[in-house]
């Protein structure tokens, strides 16, 4: 049990370090969350920073959510339930980073290394249309949403997976729909940012 409680302990401090926070940092000497969408994410790296440091910043998101499952995998104690929680504590860390006050991102790229992990046909499957999605309507925002919707669908009907998986993939979506929010009333407006737009107001964020 100890060893099972620290596995969601990691991943959540691991999910917490914000790559784009530290790399706007580094490279610009600001805070990203108070330019272009606010969102500490790879979306707004591209918007601020470029598509460079927003290819780096999605691969290690990528990788925070891949090692935390690996994390819950190795310390699981034969559990089903664990390295689904720890996939999902990652992402509560990236959304409400600890090191950064609370204010992280959306958990999309996070999710998309711990769902890739715990059911790779299943999430191959929603990533074919999710990067239809985008590629057809350059939202990336609904290309999101759509894969964390799908995932659970694709676990349910095909076959060799657990229900621990399914219902832990339920919750990430439940999480991706909620950090997304606004952005679906925006989408339901038409007035949805779309990939390669830059943020109106010319980059600094109004809070």
């Amino acid at each position: 049990m100890i060893l099972q409680i620290a596995a969601i302990v990691l991943s959540y401090l691991l999910g917490s370090i914000s790559f784009s926070v530290l790399l706007a940092k580094a490279l610009r000497g600001i805070d990203i969350r108070q330019h272009g969408s606010g969102n500490a994410g790879a979306t707004n790296t591209l918007r601020i920073l470029g598509k460079g440091p927003a290819i780096l910043v999605l691969l290690l998101d990528v990788l925070k959510g891949i090692a935390a499952v690996w994390v819950g995998i190795w310390l699981s104690n034969g559990s089903d339930w664990i390295p689904a929680l720890s996939g999902i504590a990652a992402i509560a860390g990236h959304n409400w980073p600890l090191y950064f006050r609370f204010r992280g991102g959306k958990g999309i790229a996070t999710a998309i290394g711990v769902l890739v992990t715990l059911a790779l046909i299943p999430a191959l499957c929603a990533g074919v249309f999710a990067i239809l999605s985008i590629v057809l309507t350059r939202y990336v925002s609904l290309g999101s949403l759509i894969f964390v919707a799908l995932t659970p669908l694709f676990i349910l009907v095909l076959p060799g997976y657990s229900m621990s998986i399914f219902w832990g993939s339920l919750i990430i979506c439940l999480f991706a729909f909620w950090r997304h929010r606004t952005n679906i009333a925006k989408l339901a407006k038409g007035q949805e940012n779309k990939l390669g737009s830059k943020n109106p107001g010319g980059g600094k964020r109004v809070v």
